[in-house]
């Protein structure tokens, strides 16, 4: 069992699988990167630092094991029973349960297997990504899902391949308390077009008992620098995503967030997009006491797009920190980022973005917004969003708003014949509504769906139940967003 805090090149090996064969070249690379944990900042820029929500992270608290024995709730078996029939990867902690290619796809050249898998039997497809990183050195919490993951998964999708149905990814942390830290890597070779739903979950309880504290390796009175309580204790799910687009392909990632309120979600991803590829990334954020995410998209081909549409919604005491990063490298590329935040109770929201456009990113355009609405008087939300401009003939805007709920609004509302509560819900309906629009009908139906059970207090896990039919019903009735953003905006020369 080893905490954060005392995570090193030295001890890597005590928290990966005891089956671990991996190959001599990602050991090197793993004790290379690790190396370099310590010196990093948690947060690159001072002017962040000030706003962070990683306070509240414990790294003396935060245990990994090599352990692999697992448990499959109620509700993840029903999940795996809808999800089995098509491409589809089960992992719990650092566990595949589940991983499904149709044959169709798989003689087609489809890969979906495990990050553990692809190191030794398409180690000419992934070597690259570990060579590649190891000159990257941005914040610790890249580093350590470089080279310090457990488990993770690696989807190749081969050159012209159009994959209709979406690949499901389901991840859950263990129900021993334990964290877990997950590196993905995702490629889409030349005119592939795909669409990959990852669903995040974690453990139903951490409440500490007599049989969590022997799960945990604890003496009988539970002392010295094992974990003890819940209060002591904190479970979080580190990750590093990379998806590698090449020419005119065309990627959607979907991230639905949706673990317990006592969980950390800490994830860095990156997109790199090559010439007139699109990458689009469409994420709901719901869950964890913590959830930061770090999402850059680096445009490096001419005419290469990318787009990043995020919905969050806080309660209760959870921080949610979300940062977008638009980087325009190469000419005449285009990349929104647009998020919207709805945060309640004492919940805060925190949204930092960047647009870069490079010396040779002439014509390219760029729009950044972030805005989020209060819901009562103790709940907090910040934006800083910002510019970094290097040629001229290119249009870049960026926008941030916060703002209570407007009473009058709600007054109106009440007058039609609403209570307070429904008179809230419409006015968010409407406010997240304009940025719906941009996404598909699934994605807006369960986007909905963990909404709906968020607000009313139940689970948040996605079901092929009644409510969830009617809903995309619903949806599949409304239309999609076309509307050229970029004709309203200011054009530097």
């Amino acid at each position: 069992m080893i905490t954060l805090s005392s995570l090193s090149e030295n001890n890597l090996q005590e928290i990966l699988s005891k089956k671990n064969t991996e190959p001599t070249w990602v050991s090197s690379s793993r004790k290379d990167i690790m190396s370099k944990f310590s010196g990093l900042p948690s947060e690159v820029s001072p002017l962040y630092s000030k706003y962070t929500g990683l306070t509240v992270l414990r790294p003396e608290n935060i245990f990994f094991s090599n352990e692999e024995n697992i448990s499959i709730s109620k509700d993840l078996e029903i999940r795996l029973k809808e999800i089995k029939s098509s491409p589809s990867v089960l992992l719990i902690g650092s566990t595949a349960v589940h991983i499904f290619n149709p044959p169709e796809l798989a003689k087609k050249g489809l890969i979906i297997c495990t990050i553990e898998e692809a190191m030794v039997k398409h180690a000419d497809l992934v070597k690259k990504y570990f060579e590649e990183t190891s000159t990257n050195h941005e914040d610790r919490f890249l580093i350590l899902g470089s080279s310090a993951f457990q488990s993770g998964f690696f989807i190749y999708i081969p050159k012209n391949l159009i994959i209709e149905d979406p690949i499901r990814v389901v991840y859950s942390l263990k129900d021993d308390c334990t964290s877990s830290i997950c590196r993905n890597i995702v490629v889409s070779e030349e005119g592939s077009k795909a669409t990959i739903v990852q669903e995040l979950y974690s453990s139903s309880s951490l409440i500490s008992t007599s049989s969590n504290k022997n799960k945990l390796g604890l003496d009988a009175t539970g002392t010295s620098d094992k974990i003890d309580t819940k209060e002591k204790n904190q479970q979080g799910y580190f990750e590093f995503l990379e998806c590698d687009i090449k020419p005119t392909a065309e990627l959607e990632f979907i991230t639905l967030q949706a673990m317990n309120l006592d969980t950390l979600c800490i994830s860095n991803r990156k997109a790199f997009v090559e010439k007139d590829a699109k990458m689009s990334w469409y994420s709901g954020m719901f869950g964890a006491r913590l959830c930061r995410f770090k999402t850059d998209s680096i445009m490096n081909g001419s005419g290469a797009q990318s787009e990043d549409v995020q919905i969050v919604f806080g309660t209760n005491n959870q921080m949610f920190d979300i940062s977008s990063n638009l980087d325009h490298v190469g000419f005449s590329t285009r990349g929104k980022v647009l998020v919207k935040s709805i945060v309640k109770d004492t919940a805060k929201s925190l949204f930092k973005g960047m647009i870069k456009i490079r010396k040779n990113a002439q014509t390219s355009e760029a729009y950044l917004a972030g805005h989020a609405i209060l819901l009562n008087k103790g709940a907090q939300a910040d934006a800083i969003p910002g510019l970094e401009i290097e040629t001229n003939e290119v249009k870049a805007t960026h926008s941030a708003s916060v703002s209570q709920i407007d009473e009058e609004q709600i007054f109106y509302l009440m007058c039609k014949g609403l209570d307070r509560e429904g008179a809230k819900r419409e006015i968010i309906n409407g406010f997240v509504e304009p940025l719906s629009r941009k996404m598909g009908p699934f994605i807006r139906a369960w986007i909905s769906y963990l909404f709906e059970n968020k607000w009313t207090g139940k689970p948040l896990l996605l079901k092929g139940d009644e409510v969830m039919e009617q809903i995309l019903e619903v949806e599949k009735s409304r239309y999609k967003e076309t509307a050229d953003i970029f004709e309203k905006h200011y054009k530097y020369r």
